[in-house]
């Protein structure tokens, strides 16, 4: 099933309002493509949680928990749908990286490879690039809910769902020039903060 238009999800969104339980199931069916291709997305740039949690996990994780959020939130807009739908995806990515590198993670206390172990079980080429890396994401997506909820929002129509900027202003009911300008006030309050150590 190709992707619904955001005029086919208003209906939706339209019909689950007034009640109709099966709006829901086409609701999530339509974000079960658009959550997929950002999880495989993602994973790709992150081989470390690659390593320990395949696509469909991470997928089928996300799915779960836009569903309970579908069950607790009255969604009014297709607006209101993609920041769920954003929110549900970061919270799975920061989730993963914890869980793996966190203190007590695997990936952060496991060694696999050829290589010689350090003191600390990690192997010596590639222990200070790894861990760094998925730092630097789970900040990234902890410091991304920092932004004022104007810029939130397009962060998430841009970088977790995927929308053109054309499709994002057209979402948010904005002029291009004032997407543009968003995008690019969040870019450099997120570039200031993952920088400033």
């Amino acid at each position: 099933m190709p992707p619904a238009t955001d005029r086919q999800l208003q209906m939706l969104i339209d019909k689950s309002l007034a009640g109709d339980r099966n709006a829901k199931e086409d609701l999530l069916d339509h974000a079960c493509e658009r959550l997929m291709s950002l999880t495989r997305k993602m994973l790709n740039n992150y081989p470390g949680i690659h390593r320990w949690e395949q696509t469909d996990d991470i997928f089928q994780n996300s799915m779960i928990r836009l569903h309970r959020a579908l069950i607790q939130v009255r969604i009014e807009s297709t607006r209101h749908f993609f920041n769920l739908a954003a929110l549900q995806i970061r919270r799975e990515l920061v989730d993963a990286a914890r869980k793996y590198f966190g203190p007590e993670g695997l990936g952060k206390n496991h060694h696999t490879d050829s290589q010689p172990s350090d003191d600390l079980g990690g192997a010596l080429h590639n222990r200070a690039n790894e861990p760094d890396d998925i730092s630097t994401w789970t900040e990234f997506h902890v410091q991304v809910d920092q932004l004022p909820p104007e810029e939130l929002e397009v962060v998430n129509l841009l970088f977790y769902e995927g929308l053109t900027q054309e499709e994002a202003a057209n979402v948010l009911g904005i002029s291009f020039r004032t997407l543009k300008r968003r995008w690019q006030s969040a870019k450099l309050k997120l570039y200031k903060e993952l920088t400033s150590e």
